[in-house]
């Protein structure tokens, strides 16, 4: 079957090449355009520098663990890297990587992480990276892909024209030697999806690395195992990076048992070959005080003084609704105390996270050193902070989250040696928890918001392993952390209800048993095949819509155009008609409105709008607004006034219980009354 979809991917490929601009004129030669019709698709053969050492590629040598991985990636295989938070599991990686690609046994490389934020960073390293492998005469142009700019070189016949299917470079990265993007991505090549079949052609041969794999749910975890298993089957090289596995999801993975409880831990599984755990020794460790409470005051008070000692505070929130509030509670009273105060989650459109992005990760990474002494600054934000960012805090303050979840936070704590600090310092985190009894009798109120991002089961199991620690020392902890947190046991008493809760659900919980079927439907080859729209590589029992944000959508009939004014207050006319623009023009009007997007609960989303009221616009010339079968649009619109809140197009009502605001400083919110 894995073959199937190679073959049937290869023949979508060729075909959307063959139906690109190079081939429109039946009067040219067609053969002399088929180099450059690869080029512009970006099939290029790769030609890489060869004899590189580890440290002509990264400006430091390989530590134990490192080099242990690199020596073991020598054929196409599946190889778990778990070690701690901060310990170079990337470059560990993408020089395993190297390796492959010089020897001549992998075709590219797909990065995948967990958020976009993550993926975009990474993505400035991956660039490094390449910069330093290519051989001098390699084309770079079709190389660097994962940003807007590539949509405006590539030309992908009808399915990849602006507006197509597969205009977004996320998708079309996938195809393209290097790229760096989220796990979603690659998932819908495991899945029965419209295209997943190309996905997977698109991935065929690559070394593919999954980075933060303990990170995901029943649902995208069976989808993970089964993408792993595709991926083993088409010849791949998959590295999967990992701070907080726990020995029961390494099996999964695998395939097969392990009996390792070594931490850091490499386990390798080549093509053919036994299984092989190595254990890696620990060089370095550091002390970490923690503190779990219930005042927020308490928390909110703390974190602003010793922001006012210079030191950098990060505080981490388990909604977006909650860093929003907290946002607010400290920036006030951050201002009048000469502190700095940010805020960074999934709600901003990519133009004003990207801002937001270089300003604070690069104030709270190595980059930033410079500065840090200047001022004291408080960083809040979701998840999006607390994974593959290498980013470094003087002080935490988090939600209480899993086991794996805190650690991950944890390691955004004195991450590096020699990072600056004020004098005030001290290597501490506190975090917000209920006390176990109540959490155990009544998970939902203790837990608040947190018992709908998480099992309350799982919530419940994470606090009784922390309950009593007051002094941490990492990486030592971290394997009796998350198998004490994880391991099977029986229950008693209201956890039984909790843990059946988790396997099997309730009237409003989807159990991870019922996950997994949901799951395991999706990737069944018999049945109708779903349109990516409606594909969820993540579980969720709401849909998500992009929501294009504007401050004016005016039609304009004497010119046959539509007047577009961004946030930004620059205004583009949109033609009514496909001819009135070159396809590079439409590429770039399109790619710049993409950054204007937000993606949102359905619940959160503006109203639908009918496909015609949009078509009369002419954004199906930019955006895939779904299949022609459905009256109604996937893409929602709202046009964002002067003083943040957002209407419906031309008086059209908005959201029926709601107030919906948009501020480059908070992003999307939901005011509810």
């Amino acid at each position: 079957m894995p073959q199937a979809r190679l073959l049937a991917g290869l023949t979508s490929v060729a075909d959307w090449i063959g139906s690109g601009e190079f081939f429109e004129n039946p009067e040219n030669p067609w053969q002399e355009n088929i180099d450059r019709a690869l080029d512009a698709a970006g099939f290029i053969p790769p030609t890489y520098r060869q004899c590189l050492n580890f440290e002509q590629v990264f400006p430091f040598p390989p530590n134990e663990a490192q080099q242990r991985l690199i020596d073991q990636v020598t054929s196409p295989g599946v190889y778990v890297l778990e070690a701690p938070m901060g310990l170079g599991k990337t470059e560990a990686a993408l020089f395993a990587a190297y390796r492959m690609l010089e020897a001549g046994r992998a075709s590219g490389i797909y990065f995948a992480l967990p958020t976009q934020l993550t993926s975009n960073k990474l993505f400035e390293r991956f660039n490094a990276f390449l910069s330093q492998i290519l051989a001098e005469n390699c084309l770079h142009r079709s190389l660097l892909l994962h940003s807007n700019d590539w949509l405006l070189d590539t030309e992908m016949g009808e399915e990849g024209r602006p507006g197509g299917a597969w205009f977004n470079h996320a998708k079309r990265g996938l195809l393209a030697p290097f790229a760096v993007g989220t796990i979603d991505q690659a998932l819908m090549a495991a899945m029965n999806v419209k295209h997943g079949f190309v996905r997977a052609f698109g991935l065929a041969g690559k070394v593919v690395v999954l980075d933060e794999v303990h990170s995901y749910d029943a649902y995208t975890g069976t989808l993970l195992d089964s993408l792993v298993e595709l991926l083993r089957a088409l010849h791949c090289t998959v590295i999967i990076l990992s701070a907080t596995l726990n020995r029961e999801r390494r099996q999964q993975l695998l395939g097969c048992p392990l009996f390792s409880e070594d931490y850091p831990l490499i386990t390798s599984s080549p093509a053919a070959n036994p299984v092989n755990e190595l254990s890696v020794p620990i060089a370095t460790s550091r002390q970490v005080f923690f503190r779990l409470l219930e005042d927020e005051k308490c928390s909110i008070q703390e974190a602003l003084v010793r922001a006012e000692q210079g030191q950098q505070v990060l505080w981490i929130e388990n909604t977006v609704v909650e860093a929003q509030q907290r946002y607010l509670n400290l920036a006030a009273r951050a201002t009048e105390m000469g502190v700095a105060c940010g805020l960074l989650h999934s709600r901003f459109v990519p133009d004003d996270r990207q801002a937001i992005e270089r300003q604070w990760v690069g104030l709270f990474g190595k980059d930033g050193w410079p500065d840090r002494g200047k001022q004291g600054r408080i960083l809040v934000g979701t998840q999006v902070l607390e994974q593959s960012l290498d980013i470094d805090a003087d002080f935490l303050v988090s939600r209480f989250a899993p086991t794996d979840m805190l650690l991950q936070r944890l390691g955004r704590l004195w991450r590096h040696e020699k990072t600056p600090r004020a004098t005030s310092a001290v290597c501490e985190a506190w975090v917000l928890a209920p006390p176990l009894e109540q959490a155990i009798a009544f998970p939902e109120k203790a837990f608040s918001s947190s018992a709908f991002v998480y099992s309350p089961y799982v919530l419940c199991r994470s606090l009784e392993v922390w309950q009593e620690k007051t002094v941490l020392i990492l990486p030592h902890d971290i394997r009796q952390l998350i198998e004490y947190t994880y391991v099977a046991r029986q229950e008693h008493g209201q956890m039984v209800r909790w843990l059946a809760d988790l396997d099997n659900g309730t009237r409003w919980r989807t159990g991870r048993n019922a996950m997994r079927q949901l799951a395991r439907i999706t990737m069944a080859d018999v049945g109708n095949t779903l349109p990516e729209s409606k594909a969820q590589t993540r579980y969720s029992d709401t849909d998500n819509f992009d929501v294009l944000l504007l401050r004016q959508m005016l039609l304009l009939p004497d010119k046959k155009m539509t007047l577009l004014a961004l946030l930004s207050g620059e205004q583009y006319l949109l033609p009514w008609q496909r001819n009135k623009f070159t396809r590079k023009e439409w590429r770039k009007l399109s790619a710049t409105l993409m950054r204007q997007v937000v993606a949102v609960r359905g619940q959160d989303a503006p109203q639908k709008l009918p496909l015609a009221t949009l078509e009369k616009f002419g954004l199906q010339h930019c955006f895939y607004l779904g299949s022609p079968v459905h009256e109604e649009a996937i893409l929602r619109v709202a046009l964002v006034d002067e003083t943040g809140r957002l209407r419906g197009v031309q008086g059209a009502p908005l959201h029926e219980k709601y107030e919906l605001d948009y501020r480059n400083d908070l992003g999307y919110q939901v005011i509810k009354h």
